[in-house]
């Protein structure tokens, strides 16, 4: 009787892969379920970033979706790389051409297209006395990450099909130079340049790293595509970004917790106002930080590489720039503290720092213009007077005002103060270099 109801049990069990079969067939229905979702709520974290040869990483272009790590804005990455809207390769007639080469604050993925510096800048110049009659272009080739070395190569790569009149270097003092040396940026996985007796020489050794090939391959390539075109695969990649996230916010906030212990509270704010870590968790887009050695004399080898690398890697923009029949304009920009509405806090920072005042990269770039025979407009001093007389928070959203990337405000008076330079600067009487 018992062998009986066994048989029986049996009989009445699916075979094991019947039952493999309704699990993934079950599976694929709720990730279905859940894509439907997700598409319904306009859920949306693509990929925006793409591998490249020359340049370590790019922007992908076609991707487009929301980007909410940092402020909310609909991203679109245009057919030749660029975050900006399309722009025919051949330059109209009676058009100035102005190509913004930059980093995150150029890239602007915190706002809206139409409220990046870059974006102002085209509106407002065209009511320049000194382009009268010309229709006014400005490309963004910013890229979030890049420092000088990346920048140089984006010239030589992308800008120079487009023929600009300028070129517009837009200079982060907060890790440009930082990025541009390896014992700084702590990564093997983007091009640099290195000093050779007094030469500089490409090192772009990073794409024979196991970490490019890894990137580089059909099976990352694969990857890649399906977050792009599967949002329950978005949210999967996001949830583990969240997850980082908060671990490093929580590792910050320990770190800063025992600095309080050390400093009075004007420097424990400046501390946390300190236009750094904006958002850990962004990848190779946001940047990661500033390193106070920025704001004072360098006081070791390697952060005097850095500076002396940074220095010749413009100069070399400036002279492949006049031998394209362009003129160079670099803009110094500004760091969330150079600019926090609150004179105190910006002290206490600087004595921590060790620095006399927050503005030693802003003085280094405009003497290396000098010598260079190039025009620096440094932004933060009038950016800092502008914040001190209004008590606006140029950067940073929400609870993080004061920290970060450029707010809307951000963007809008850089945008401004920066037409104004220009205009000058391009006036027939002028004393920057014209054609």
């Amino acid at each position: 009787m018992a062998n009986h109801e066994s048989t029986s049990e049996k009989r009445s069990k699916p075979p094991l892969r019947v039952r493999l079969a309704v699990i993934f067939m079950s599976v694929v229905f709720a990730l279905l379920v859940f894509e439907v979702f997700l598409r319904a709520v306009g859920y949306t974290y693509p990929v925006f970033y793409q591998p490249d040869e020359v340049r370590g990483y790019s922007l992908w272009p076609g991707v487009e979706g929301r980007y909410r790590r940092e402020g909310s804005a609909h991203v679109r990455i245009n057919s030749d790389g660029l975050r900006d809207r399309e722009h025919a390769r051949s330059k109209p007639a009676n058009t100035f051409r102005i190509a913004v080469v930059g980093d995150s604050y150029a890239e602007a993925f915190q706002v809206e297209r139409e409220q990046a510096f870059w974006s102002v800048l085209e509106a407002k110049l065209r009511e320049c006395p000194a382009l009268k009659g010309r229709e006014v272009e400005v490309i963004n080739f910013g890229v979030s990450g890049y420092g000088t070395a990346q920048e140089l190569l984006t010239l030589r790569e992308k800008v120079w099909g487009y023929a600009p009149d300028v070129v517009l270097l837009a200079v982060t003092t907060n890790n440009d130079v930082l990025d541009n040396s390896r014992a700084l940026k702590l990564t093997d996985e983007i091009p640099y340049f290195v000093m050779k007796g007094d030469q500089l020489t490409l090192d772009d050794s990073f794409k024979g790293t196991a970490a490019f090939r890894l990137r580089n391959s059909a099976l990352n390539r694969l990857g890649r595509w399906l977050r792009e075109h599967l949002r329950f695969v978005q949210a999967i990649h996001e949830g583990q970004g969240a997850i980082k996230s908060r671990l490093d916010a929580w590792r910050e906030r320990r770190r800063l917790e025992k600095e309080k212990g050390q400093a009075n509270a004007p420097a424990a704010e400046a501390a946390k106002i300190n236009g750094a870590q904006a958002d850990a968790a962004a990848g190779p887009a946001d940047e990661l930080g500033t390193a106070n050695a920025i704001y004072r004399e360098p006081s070791d080898d390697v952060w005097r590489d850095a500076w002396l690398v940074t220095e010749k890697l413009v100069a070399e923009m400036n002279a492949e720039v006049k031998a394209h029949g362009a003129r160079l304009y670099v803009v110094t920009l500004s760091n969330g503290i150079q600019v926090f509405p609150d004179a105190a806090a910006r002290e206490a920072f600087a004595r921590r720092a060790g620095a006399q005042d927050l503005f030693y990269a802003e003085r280094r770039f405009k003497a290396l213009g000098e010598r260079e025979g190039f025009p620096v407009y440094n932004l933060a001093p009038d950016l800092q007077a502008y914040a001190d007389r209004t008590g606006v928070f140029l950067h940073g959203f929400g609870a993080q005002r004061g920290n970060g990337h450029w707010n809307e405000e951000g963007h809008r008076v850089a945008g401004e103060m920066l037409t104004r330079q220009l205009c000058d600067w391009l006036a027939p009487d002028s004393e920057a270099p014209h054609d």
